[in-house]
């Protein structure tokens, strides 16, 4: 394993229906597949429902349906992302995992105005790597603290 280089960030990158998102690899506690959770009554309609995560009970959000996508729900292809936000753990509804970045600063670019308040509230920075424009998903904007409220 080679020494931290500070000019670097590692990027988990994944699929929401077409398009590419990540997070950062040091908020990722694990990478599993989908197991059916159980349905929380009277909660948004992206928390799918929670799941027991080795004791820790983990709500499950629906990342396409959070981010305003069309969501075609979980099969046993769907990938969930277990991440850290703040001091709770959250599971993460994805298409696929697909790449695994290290990612130099200058290929990092903070979010265009776009006057779209979604966009400032989801999104961090994007990664601009040759073809590909990678947005990266703000954890802590992610998931509301009702949601938090239910781990």
């Amino acid at each position: 394993m080679s020494d931290v280089n500070t000019n670097h960030e590692e990027f988990i990158v994944f699929r929401v229906g077409e398009q590419e998102f990540c997070v950062e690899i040091t908020s990722t506690r694990e990478i599993r597949g989908w197991t059916p959770s159980t349905v929380l009554p009277h909660s948004p309609d992206y928390l799918l429902g929670v799941i027991n995560l080795r004791g820790t009970i983990l709500p499950i959000v629906d990342l396409a349906k959070r981010l305003g996508l069309h969501s075609e729900g979980p099969t046993e292809r769907h990938v969930v992302i277990v991440v850290q936000v703040k001091d709770k753990m959250v599971g993460l509804l994805v298409n696929s995992v697909s790449d695994i970045l290290e990612v130099k600063a200058e290929d990092l670019r903070d979010v265009p105005d776009l006057d779209n308040q979604a966009s400032a509230e989801f999104f961090g920075r994007v990664v601009v790597l040759e073809e590909r424009i990678i947005c990266e998903v703000r954890l802590d904007r992610l998931v509301p603290d009702e949601v938090e409220l239910a781990a």
